[in-house]
């Protein structure tokens, strides 16, 4: 077998791969505060477009392709849970072209060069982490290469796995884009399904979003993770509400309610659970981020068999190739210079800039290390970057308060809160784009490729999708403000992280009193999961109770968390079965990340409609059917997804 791996079509291939997945994460990510790993399925695509199209086999040009892909999806994630608090605190108007690009361009490199000399210390020397996604890609790549070898094809040169992996999901993205154009164009399913009562002063809520999307990710992270989320929604809207928020008036109307308080207050329960969780996290690491300093600080010193491209190729092989120290060092300047140029047109000071730019450089590396670690240990689906990202938000925000109280620094409330999104939209990057480089490098390892190749192809995509952030974001945000839902942190892009983090921020400086209380309540509520989660450890309990999913449902609106417990259940029934549960869980996989590119692209097409005027065309206009009817009928059309895709994951396994 040839060794191929950066070659023009692998490129082409992984660049447009990386735009498409990372435009589909910022509709997934504004519309339900997550995004989902794109590695599997693109690698899947690659092999089914590589083999099937044209007629090649390399599986480590394959592996090229999805790494370039899932570097999209990676970026999407950092932008799309900062840059929009520009926009929802009215700092910007809309969103810029070029910083917005910058922000993403170099957040993105900086993560992924970062990222490079802790290669050894995570994915070589540390067996102890799984890597969940990174070596579930490697098998979908040994597996269509085992098939292949022994001769097992569709009849077209495709291997029968890849064959049948595009189908489902090309299938799954037919059916989520259907799904979605019926419900946000044509009027035919509801968007969601709620209810509320009023009982001896108390507000209880139920609802439930519509989306397929939904599913597929409960459906992807598991029951485990997906119940967790469950907990936290349950936390906050079945318990907080009813117990500390008594209505003082009958004629409150309890929906209405219920999302005013959660939105004011009790989402914040969420940010305490958040900061402990993060705290675990980055303690957790200690070792790893020790380990890590001292090779980036051994990184520019030559040596003799040096690691690869610092001396010598001749005698270290090409699976032990990296990008050269020079490379890094160049590349990292740069993007340190890019950043600052961007830090000083949005502040307009010098002194400001050099701090900011001081912490971000600081954080950055912290948080390579942490966000390497964390995928590893739980995946990159799984991985905290909101909790990362708040971190960072409140440390950048006490220096700055530090300075100024000392009178080290002269800024004002509205540069100092810019600063702080800023650092924090850097970082938020820098995490996720790192965690992304560390399973991809996970994965190259376990195929036999080169680090190398892998490292420019993860820069080359970032680039790339560096430059279709800000259109997607604007053609999204302008097209639901045309079609009445309020734009970026409205009724159908509630964009909660990105909500949040402007909170946070106005709270800091702006004089906008944050609920405290809430937040001190969560902390401790975070703090008893963390011992609750130590006691099942010492007990050998293979159930764990990990904080930042369980917080990321105290924040997310509670029509999130049913479709995703529903996906989760559908993932531990599927998956019961010991033989059949690797394909099972492939099956399901591919299907769940096909309603999901589905869905989400028909929403940035259905944004672009709206922006040029086209928002809907109801189909529904003069049908007097009774609300319950309504909701029937989308409960239905939303069961119905979900069988097809109890049935596509079973099909092959049975």
């Amino acid at each position: 077998m040839s060794s191929r791996e950066m070659t023009w079509p692998a490129l082409l291939l992984g660049v447009g791969l990386a735009v498409v997945m990372g435009a589909a994460n910022v509709y997934l990510g504004l519309r339900v505060g997550m995004t989902v790993s794109a590695a599997i399925p693109a690698a899947v695509m690659a092999l089914a477009i590589l083999n099937g199209v044209l007629r090649r086999s390399d599986i480590l040009e394959a592996n090229m392709v999805q790494t370039g892909a899932s570097a999209g999806e990676a970026l999407a994630a950092g932008v799309i849970f900062t840059v929009p608090a520009l926009v929802i605190l009215g700092v910007w108007k809309e969103f810029d072209f070029w910083t917005t690009t910058a922000i993403a361009a170099s957040g993105g490199v900086l993560g992924s060069l970062l990222m490079i000399p802790m290669r050894r210390v995570f994915i070589v020397d540390s067996p102890d982490l799984p890597f969940p996604e990174g070596v579930a890609c490697a098998e979908v790549l040994k597996t269509a290469r085992r098939v292949e070898d022994s001769s097992s094809s569709d009849g077209a040169g495709v291997p029968a796995a890849a064959s049948t992996g595009a189908s489902l999901i090309f299938l799954g993205l037919g059916i989520g884009g259907v799904f979605k154009m019926a419900q946000s164009y044509f009027g035919l399913i509801q968007n969601s399904v709620e209810a509320g009562v009023l009982l001896n002063r108390r507000v209880f809520f139920l609802g439930a979003d519509m989306a397929p999307a939904l599913v597929a990710v409960g459906a992807i992270v598991g029951l485990p993770i997906a119940s967790q989320i469950f907990l936290g929604g349950a936390i906050s809207w079945l318990i907080a509400i009813p117990a500390a928020f008594p209505v003082e008036s009958a004629d409150v109307l309890p929906i209405a309610f219920a999302k005013e308080t959660w939105s004011s207050q009790v989402r914040y329960l969420g940010v305490g659970a958040m900061v402990v969780g993060g705290v675990v996290s980055i303690w957790r690491v200690r070792r790893g981020l020790i380990a890590a300093a001292s090779e980036l600080g051994g990184l520019m010193r030559p040596k003799a068999n040096a690691a690869p491209g610092e001396v010598s190729h001749g005698a270290v092989p090409s699976t032990e190739r990296n990008l050269s120290a020079g490379t890094i060092a160049l590349l990292a300047v740069l993007t340190t210079f890019a950043i600052a140029a961007v830090y000083y047109s949005l502040l307009k000071s010098i002194g400001v800039t050099l701090l900011t730019t001081a912490v971000m450089l600081l954080m950055a590396f912290f948080f390579t290390a942490v966000a390497s670690y964390l995928v590893g240990l739980v995946g990159s689906s799984n991985s905290p970057v909101s909790g990362m990202t708040i971190t960072a938000v409140l440390g950048t925000g006490a220096v700055l308060y530090l300075f100024r109280r000392l009178g080290l620094l002269t800024i004002d409330d509205t540069q100092a809160i810019v600063a702080t999104l800023g650092v924090a939209g850097v970082i938020c990057c820098v995490a996720s784009t790192s965690g992304d480089t560390s399973n991809d490098l996970k994965t190259g390892w376990l195929v036999g490729a080169t680090p190398r190749s892998q490292q420019i192809m993860q820069v080359l995509c970032v680039l790339a999708s560096a430059f279709v952030m800000a259109p997607v974001l604007t053609v999204l945000h302008e097209g639901s403000l045309a079609s009445g839902t309020g734009g970026i942190g409205g009724a159908e892009l509630s964009a909660p992280q990105a909500v949040l983090f402007s909170k946070l921020a106005e709270g800091m400086f702006a004089g906008q009193a944050l609920p405290w209380t809430m937040i001190a309540v969560g902390a401790a509520i975070g703090a008893a999961l963390v011992l609750a989660d130590l006691a099942l450890h010492r007990m050998n309990v293979p159930f764990r109770l990990h904080v930042m999913p369980v917080a990321v449902g105290m924040y997310l609106p509670f029509g999130v968390a049913p479709p995703i417990l529903l996906g989760g259940v559908l993932h531990f029934v599927l998956t019961r079965r010991q033989a059949t549960r690797e394909e099972t869980t492939r099956r399901l996989t591919l299907g769940a990340s096909g309603l999901i590119a589905g869905e989400s692209l028909v929403g940035v097409l259905l944004g672009l409609l709206a922006y040029l005027g086209y928002s809907s065309w109801s189909l529904t206009e003069g049908w007097n059917w009774p609300e319950a009817a309504w909701q029937a009928v989308s409960l239905l059309a939303l069961f119905a997804v979900s069988a097809w895709l109890t049935y596509s994951a079973r099909r092959g396994a049975a």
